[in-house]
């Protein structure tokens, strides 16, 4: 069948597609069509914010995307496979990127001062106010306070300052990096997914609208294309067309839809039979966050029911960065059976860089992940970092680690054999369609008169938080993009 069409057709219902569906559908003036591979869903595991259940492999709604970390280490990697996309499944982050990356991007258009107002328009944060938060926005922003405040975060939150790290009581203002609690987008045990929040009945919260179409279940095949224009999508359930073709399908779908049309590095396609029609580093050079999971015993009570599990983070300086390039996150809540909580210790900087690829000309095949994690010395040396100074915070709090003494404090060639086993990712991808590579700063396809690209995959590189918050911010800035303003800023 082929649809009769529609202005704008959003590929991926995630954190910026849903971001991007809802505000264009909430002009009124044109006709949107928001294309979604996954259902949607109202289980405990995406409406529970204390729940991590769909990230674990095997779970219907995680695309599971298998990827080489390091060479010998293999990992399933979890992206949301639901309407709502990730921001569904995850563990509730809602962190800003940080003023300095957006300097370092340096991307006409894309400074803080310019971002600043979206990030303002997307949220209501229940806790803070002033000219760097919004008020009104979909999305409810909050942070752990109350019995949602978990018995183990003062105690965290005490030793950072016992070991003289300052204090970040707003993680989204903007200001220098140090120790506090984590926003999150969650409300009283609820996730409020982007779905929940731009999404009209029964997706979400938002006024219903005639020029929104959403259709759950249907895959993405190729972006049909002619000449510098894009004439629709190829999907599962025949051909969608638009005047507008916006590929918000994450820093993993969106790059894939753009190979398997004929975009992307000429090698690459030739390999695998699919046409090229524009030559382009798409899948190329992106970065993610490499983390490792310090666990440790907490003897006291566990968080509420309800409480979210990333609690409090300390983001510092390993030296080099006085943005912050590392993070260390408490995980309030054992991952499975048993009294083990953990230390997320990340390296938020990275220097190393992956690729994505295609394997075959079939749409359906899944593309290869390659991280090429710790590349560099330095990152190996801040990683090391990191945990070691995760292992401090557990000795100033009295805490006992669930990891032998040896392996953390031991020589730095045992602390990287032992990094090699349990090292894995903060899915965080970003960079993967990059601004100035494969977009430029109207998100516009190079090449192309109406293709888009609008998910974290046209961050040039993974900031130094995580991207969740920078996603929506990336949703509502391209629907003004399409669209022209749709607000008056105050």
């Amino acid at each position: 069948m082929t649809d009769p069409g529609y202005d704008v057709v959003v590929v991926g219902a995630g954190s910026a597609g849903c971001a991007l569906a809802g505000r264009l559908a909430e002009r009124g003036d044109r006709s949107v069509c928001l294309v979604e591979a996954g259902p949607a869903s109202r289980l405990p595991d995406v409406t529970s914010a204390a729940s991590l259940a769909a990230t674990a492999p095997g779970h219907p709604l995680n695309w599971e995307y298998a990827a080489r970390l390091v060479r010998g280490r293999m990992v399933s990697v979890p992206r949301g496979r639901v309407v709502g996309g990730s921001s569904a499944i995850n563990g509730s982050y809602f962190v800003r990127a940080v003023p300095q990356d957006f300097a370092d991007w340096a991307v006409p258009g894309w400074s803080y001062d310019d971002v600043l107002p979206y990030y303002r328009r997307s949220e209501a944060d229940l806790d803070l106010d002033g000219p760097v938060h919004g008020a009104a926005g979909p999305l409810r922003v909050r942070r752990p306070a109350g019995h949602l405040l978990a018995p183990v975060t003062p105690v965290f939150l005490g030793a950072c300052a016992t070991l003289g790290y300052p204090d970040e009581p707003d993680k989204n203002a903007g200001g220098p990096p140090g120790a506090g609690p984590v926003p999150s987008n969650a409300a009283e045990g609820v996730r409020i997914s982007a779905a929940t929040a731009y999404l009209p009945p029964p997706w979400g919260a938002a006024p219903e609208t005639p020029t929104l179409t959403v259709r759950p279940e249907v895959r993405a095949l190729r972006v049909l294309l002619a000449g510098d224009r894009a004439l629709g999508v190829e999907t599962t359930a025949g051909t969608i067309r638009a005047g507008e073709v916006v590929l918000a399908a994450g820093a993993v779908g969106s790059p894939h839809l753009l190979l398997h049309s004929g975009v992307g590095p000429e090698p690459v396609l030739r390999q695998v039979g699919v046409p090229v029609r524009v030559e382009l580093p798409v899948g190329q050079g992106w970065s993610d966050h490499p983390s490792v999971y310090l666990p440790f015993r907490w003897p006291g009570p566990p968080p509420h029911p309800d409480a979210v599990a990333g609690q409090a983070a300390l983001n510092l300086d390993s030296g080099s960065d006085p943005a912050g390039d590392l993070e260390i996150l408490l995980f309030a809540r054992p991952f499975s059976e048993g009294r083990e909580v953990h230390l997320m210790c990340a390296l938020q900087r990275p220097e190393s860089h992956g690729d994505l690829t295609i394997t075959s000309a079939d749409p359906l095949a899944p593309p290869l992940l390659d991280y090429r994690y710790l590349r560099t010395e330095a990152d190996r040396r801040r990683l090391r970092a990191a945990i070691r100074i995760a292992a401090d915070l557990l000795r100033v709090a009295g805490l006992d680690r669930a990891v032998p003494e040896g392996w953390v404090l031991g020589n730095d060639v045992r602390l990287d054999g032992w990094i090699r086993e349990v090292l894995t990712t903060s899915v965080h991808l970003c960079g993967s369609a990059a601004l100035g590579r494969v977009v430029g700063p109207d998100l516009r396809v190079h090449g192309f008169a109406n293709l888009r690209v609008a998910d974290t995959s046209v961050l040039p590189a993974v900031p130094r938080r995580g991207p969740a918050a920078t996603a929506v911010m990336i949703g509502e800035r391209a629907a003004e993009l399409l669209a022209g303003p749709i607000w008056t800023s105050t």
